[in-house]
C-alpha cells in the first residue's frame, strides 16, 4: 500500500500523479507493493481528457444538426448533403455514448477501489 498523490478534475474524474511515500510491505529501493493508497489530492479547476472529448464531440454534433435545418430551409437540393449530415449525427452520438459509458466505467472504479 504505497502512497501516491491524486489528481481530482473539476468534473469528478481523477488520475493518479506522482509516488510520495513508501509502505511497510515494500522493503526493495525503487519497488513498490502495487497497491496504491492516496498521500493527497489535489483539486484541479480543469475536466478531464474524456470531458473535453464530450464538449468537442457535442460542439461538432450541434454543428450538423444546425447545417441541416439551414439546408431544410433552403429547399430540397441538399438531399445528398442532409444524408450525410445525418449520418455523421449518428456516429458522433454514438461515439459520445461511449465516452459516456467509459466515464460511467472510470466512476464506478473508484467505488471498488475505495471498498476493499
Amino acid at each position: 500500500m504505497c502512497f501516491y498523490d491524486m489528481h481530482r478534475f473539476a468534473c469528478g474524474d481523477w488520475k493518479w500523479g506522482n509516488f510520495r511515500q513508501h509502505c511497510a510491505k515494500e522493503y526493495r529501493m525503487g519497488e513498490t507493493c502495487g497497491m496504491k493508497l492516496v498521500f493527497h489530492t489535489t483539486h484541479l479547476p480543469q475536466k478531464c481528457k474524456i470531458c473535453d472529448k464530450v464538449d468537442c464531440k457535442q460542439r461538432k454534433r450541434a454543428a450538423e444538426v444546425d447545417r441541416i435545418s439551414r439546408w431544410q430551409r433552403e429547399g430540397s437540393r441538399f438531399h445528398a448533403s442532409i444524408d450525410k449530415s445525418m449520418e455523421a449525427i449518428a456516429n458522433l452520438d454514438n461515439e459520445i455514448r461511449n465516452l459516456n459509458y467509459e466515464m460511467a466505467r472510470r466512476r464506478q472504479q473508484i467505488g471498488a477501489q475505495a471498498c476493499p
